[in-house]
């Protein structure tokens, strides 16, 4: 399933892909993957891109509806 949620989160910080991976150490497919729904990330990924887009693992990461 895509996380459109990280997209959002990522893009309301005007923040690239690229920039992102950076970030958390991780190559820029690996977001693009994320954000597709091609890949699960591990939970220390989810946990780092979660502090550094300033959202919780419930925001970005589980579907609660």
């Amino acid at each position: 399933m895509k996380n459109l949620k990280l997209k959002a989160a990522r893009a309301a910080l005007d923040m690239s892909q690229q920039e992102l991976a950076d970030k958390v150490n991780v190559s820029r497919q690996t977001i693009n993957a994320i954000e597709k729904g091609d890949y699960n990330p591990t939970i220390n990924l989810c946990i780092a891109i979660c502090k550094t887009l300033n959202k919780t693992l419930d925001e970005l990461f589980w579907d609660i509806s």
